[in-house]
């Protein structure tokens, strides 16, 4: 019998495994389910993107490249994070994944000793303390309360700061709450960050999807200094509908970069060239699908949390996103009572009941670290959706 190891074993089960399975076994008997628990846009890739790649496997680039990713890859990225982000990064400061999520395991690997503590805002996106775990690391966690747009303050981060801390995972727009930080509110973060020598791993992958005259602003860009203690981490699933074509990429200090390049020679070499043709017109190529993918959910959160207004009276509340494509409803009201005689005792089983009666899918909270809400996509066509939020509200009248 093969035993598996203490590493893989602290690695936390999906709580949203028995949900999936039940909705799939739902829509296999033909039932219409509307899903809330999409992670990724539902538009498909742009023309362009997808012709740049069909013209890569024409011109028969299906060849190992450079491990760390295609020189004119990297190129476009430094051009990208100059221009839009103000960043000045040569190309071998960059490093090209299998997706952010592949990014974010390289930094936290390349950087982290057994038992160095790392900070990280909750809610959070739920790969963040798997990662930390199974790279040794210790998740420390600071509450982000709604009462605080779900934002953490430099305080609480230097609160929470132990001689073990080593890093602060900031994640703006979040996921899974939409929340983006003022450029006021991250340099006093990074003030923080640079008094204690913390490095930054700032996830940035949602830079593109804010709304409202909300801005993006990367925390790299508040100093030379901190830029050296910062490790950003893109990619263009989210903005460019490339979910899964799975491309990331990080930006370090050079040693860093370097240690990263020879870590992901030996573990899983290049991203899929014909992907990386295809990054490579994302980013250089025509903006304005992008622009009307972020018009359309603008839309949807508008009529979302309009729809979710009305539904106060039944005990849900939310706090107003900026960013991503994502909403927090706080359902917390409705623990302690009953649907159908069935008790409701957290958010898991809130979207348990949802997906058996309602026949909506959501993701619960707990997932995120927050049991007091249920996350809901807006990355859904606005014909579902409002059948989706309608079939909640009914829901909702009828718990007791």
């Amino acid at each position: 019998m093969i035993k598996l190891s203490q590493r893989i074993s602290e690695i936390s089960p999906s709580m949203t495994l028995a949900i999936s399975a039940k909705a799939n076994e739902l829509k296999a008997a033909g039932e219409k389910i509307i899903s809330f628990g999409v992670g990724e846009p539902d538009f498909a890739t742009p023309e362009h993107i997808v012709k740049a790649a069909k013209d890569a496997l024409d011109k028969g680039y299906t060849k190992y490249v450079a491990a760390a990713g295609l020189p004119a890859l990297k190129k476009s990225i430094c051009k990208k994070l100059k221009e839009e982000n103000g960043l000045d990064y040569e190309p071998a400061q960059i490093i090209v994944s299998n997706g952010a999520k592949h990014s974010i395991f390289n930094a936290v690997f390349a950087t982290l000793e057994e038992g160095d503590e790392v900070l990280i805002p909750k809610p959070y996106w739920l790969t963040y303390p798997e990662v930390i775990k199974s790279c040794g690391g210790v998740p420390v966690y600071i509450y982000a309360t709604p009462r605080h747009g779900y934002k953490v303050t430099a305080a609480q981060i230097e609160a929470m700061i132990t001689p073990k801390t080593k890093m602060l995972i900031f994640n703006s727009p979040c996921n899974p709450t939409g929340a983006v930080y003022t450029e006021s509110e991250i340099r006093d973060i990074a003030e923080v960050c640079l008094k204690h020598n913390l490095t930054v791993l700032a996830d940035e992958i949602y830079e593109k999807l804010i709304y409202g005259g909300e801005t993006h602003f990367s925390i790299a860009a508040v100093s030379p200094e901190m830029k050296e203690n910062t490790i950003v981490i893109n990619g263009v699933s989210k903005s460019y509908a490339m979910t899964g074509w799975r491309l990331g990429y990080l930006a370090a200090p050079l040693p860093v970069a370097k240690a990263i390049a020879s870590f992901q020679s030996h573990s899983t070499s290049n991203v899929n060239t014909i992907t990386q043709y295809a990054a490579i017109a994302a980013l250089d190529g025509d903006q304005k699908p992008m622009c009307d993918m972020v018009e359309a959910f603008g839309e949807r959160r508008a009529k979302m949390l309009e729809v979710l207004d009305g539904m106060k009276s039944y005990g849900l509340d939310y706090v107003k996103p900026d960013g991503a494509f994502y909403v927090m409803l706080l359902c917390y009201n409705l623990y302690g009572k009953s649907y159908g005689g069935v008790k409701i005792h957290g958010s898991l089983d809130l979207c348990e009941l949802l997906l058996t009666h309602a026949k909506v899918a959501a993701t619960p909270g707990i997932c995120f670290g927050d049991d007091d809400a249920i996350r809901l996509s807006y990355a859904l066509s606005m014909e579902d959706m409002l059948e989706g939020l309608r079939r909640i509200a009914e829901f909702a009248s009828k718990i007791a």
